[in-house]
């Protein structure tokens, strides 16, 4: 088992990555909580898969766990479910000793993560990672967050989880869709900061165990600087910003991690278009997004996507944070105007 340690200034937690994980999930619990009771959350694709195995996990180890099944789906992240599950947490007198276990992807870790934030003020939560695109990006780190109609993420608090358990074996049930979702998040992590891992990807030969442990390891260390987004962590954006306009116009259609590879394919090309990274290093990257079945190109226009991001949550005293590759490895935050990101947005096509 790979153990990274995340030191958050605002608590610090284990993420322990490896096979056969799940069975464990109960005494964990009890080793990183004092909670006597559970709530498994998890999505309607996933808990008949390893429901039943957390909830026996927990129940052997003296825990009352009792399972909120969830529809999958980006649509699941909203106020109505958001209510449903603070109500199944009241009406089953959960207290603040007591505890959540996120048990699927990046939607059902972002609801419960917020969820608890909230519920009574804050309760301990675990993130199970069971998506690639979870176990390397979205458990870690303590962004939690809920959707509104006129934005992704428009509603949340950073809230960091007690553990995070990543049993690589339940990737092995993944879609492939879902899979090579994951890998865009993997690859944003090698543009990075991490030319050795673009090498590898490249050859197409990685260990997953060691990609998880790699991409955990960065986060971790740009969360324990800037946990609250401010600098920093600003970097992990890398593909978001046109990414996640992208996504919403899709109406979600698109998976997070495909519309992430669009918006890294758009900023390497205005990149490159601003003077600002090489053509080889352009080319590089798409053919990387291309190689591992992932899009790079988009049919909104300029002027959609343009509309979109003038919600983005990221914008900070009239500027939006644009994350720019300078070369494989090495990034930088550019501020924008609104008049500016326009230019921006129009050259990523």
């Amino acid at each position: 088992m790979r153990c990274v340690p995340v030191n958050a200034p605002s608590g610090q937690y284990q993420v322990k990555i490896g096979a056969g994980l799940l069975p464990s999930v109960g005494r964990e619990v009890t080793a990183c909580t004092k909670a006597r009771r559970c709530a498994v959350v998890a999505g309607e694709n996933v808990f008949p898969l390893y429901g039943e195995t957390v909830l026996e996990s927990l129940r052997s180890a003296g825990l009352e766990a009792m399972p909120m099944v969830i529809p999958a789906g980006e649509q699941t992240k909203c106020l109505q479910r958001y209510g449903e599950l603070l109500t199944f947490l009241a009406e089953n007198r959960f207290t603040r000793s007591d505890c959540i276990v996120a048990l699927g992807g990046g939607v059902t870790g972002d609801l419960s993560g917020f969820t608890a934030a909230t519920y009574q003020r804050g309760i301990p939560y675990v993130q199970v990672p069971t998506t690639l695109l979870a176990a390397v990006d979205s458990s870690v780190g303590g962004k939690t967050a809920i959707d509104l109609p006129q934005g992704k993420n428009q509603v949340g608090a950073f809230y960091q989880p007690a553990l995070v358990l990543c049993d690589t074996d339940t990737l092995s049930t993944l879609p492939e869709r879902e899979l090579k979702a994951g890998y865009a998040e993997v690859i944003k992590y090698a543009v990075l900061g991490d030319p050795a891992l673009f090498k590898t990807l490249q050859r197409g030969n990685a260990d997953l165990p060691a990609v998880i442990e790699t991409c955990v390891r960065c986060k971790a260390d740009i969360v324990a600087e800037d946990e609250q987004d401010l600098g920093r962590r600003r970097l992990l954006n890398l593909g978001h910003t046109f990414g996640h306009a992208v996504e919403s116009r899709s109406a979600y259609s698109l998976l997070h991690g495909e519309a992430v590879a669009i918006g890294m394919a758009m900023i390497c090309r205005a990149a490159e278009k601003n003077g600002m990274l090489s053509a080889s290093d352009r080319d590089a990257v798409i053919s990387l997004l291309h190689a591992t079945g992932l899009p790079t190109e988009t049919d909104f226009s300029a002027v959609e996507l343009y509309d979109t991001l003038l919600l983005d949550k990221k914008y900070s005293g009239g500027k939006l944070h644009l994350i720019v590759p300078c070369a494989i490895g090495e990034c930088r935050i550019v501020p924008v105007s609104p008049d500016e990101l326009r230019g921006w947005l129009e050259k990523g096509f």
